[in-house]
């Protein structure tokens, strides 16, 4: 994902925030109602495991929609390593919107924490080698841009953001075109300047592949020996990516294999949010 995709990142958030507002508070927090308007508090945030920070513009963008008079001192930024038990910021403000915006603060940071600190886990398994790990489409609905963004801030690399900055074959489009032949044609004769790769599933389908003029290969679900023949066979300008059960016990092998890619759908779909705690004191 290049630089330009996270050019309206603002906007994103702006419209996350909103929605999550929306879906949480709708037309007024009823609890928070037992507050006065006029209570002022502090509040600290602590991350009670080890993680890497991520979610910061979120967090303070539902504190900024909820009133801009909160003050947030961070103590951390985003891509940090944090220890258990860190302080990670202090607000200050109205008790009422600090109380009411507090969840859908946490759950941004909490969840997109636990995105970039299974990705670094990822990035550290390969980081003396060439190969790349990147993510995929498989984000929570609406969390796309935000968890894209959390893992190239834990060390890895976005693949295409939708259905609209790449081409990626598989094999329905394949049965829908009738043949590699026409698939290629028709792509490359209305989309141009969009790169294309293919998914295979074996060493002859690569060979089709690359003799229709493929040059980026997306290996689904090759043993370590298909690999291996894979990057052995390839011609020099062809890149491969390799895709299908990976996890953090078998990625490294993957990459020794000498494959240019690792593509990981639990990048995004396998998180598990980091523990977070906040605490308010009444001024």
């Amino acid at each position: 994902m290049s630089q330009s995709k996270f050019a309206q990142l603002n906007e994103i958030i702006a419209l996350d925030v909103r929605l999550a507002l929306t879906e949480d508070v709708g037309p007024g927090d009823v609890t928070a109602a037992l507050i006065a308007d006029t209570q002022q508090c502090h509040a600290k945030l602590i991350c009670r495991e080890p993680a890497i920070l991520c979610g910061r513009p979120w967090f303070d963008g539902v504190f900024a929609a909820m009133d801009d008079s909160i003050n947030i001192t961070w103590h951390f930024a985003d891509g940090d390593a944090i220890a258990a038990d860190s302080l990670l910021c202090k607000l200050q403000g109205p008790a009422r919107a600090i109380v009411t915006g507090e969840r859908c603060a946490l759950n941004f940071l909490q969840t997109l924490s636990g995105t970039a600190t299974l990705a670094h886990r990822y990035a550290e398994q390969v980081s003396d080698l060439a190969t790349t790990i990147l993510d995929t489409r498989k984000t929570i609905p609406g969390l796309r841009y935000a968890q894209k963004y959390a893992v190239k801030i834990g060390g890895c690399d976005n693949h295409r953001f939708g259905l609209y900055d790449a081409i990626l074959i598989k094999e329905n489009h394949l049965i829908a075109a009738g043949s590699i032949e026409n698939a290629v044609a028709r792509l490359k004769e209305s989309h141009p300047e969009l790169s294309v790769e293919m998914e295979v599933e074996s060493l002859e389908e690569m060979d089709k592949a690359i003799n229709a003029g493929i040059k980026r290969l997306l290996l689904d679900n090759f043993n370590l020996d298909q690999l291996r023949a894979a990057v052995a066979k390839k011609p020099k300008d062809i890149i491969l990516e390799s895709s299908g059960n990976v996890d953090l016990s078998t990625v490294r092998d993957i990459a020794l294999t000498g494959v240019d890619y690792i593509s990981i759908g639990g990048l995004t779909k396998h998180v598990t949010a980091i523990d977070l705690s906040m605490r308010l004191t009444l001024d």
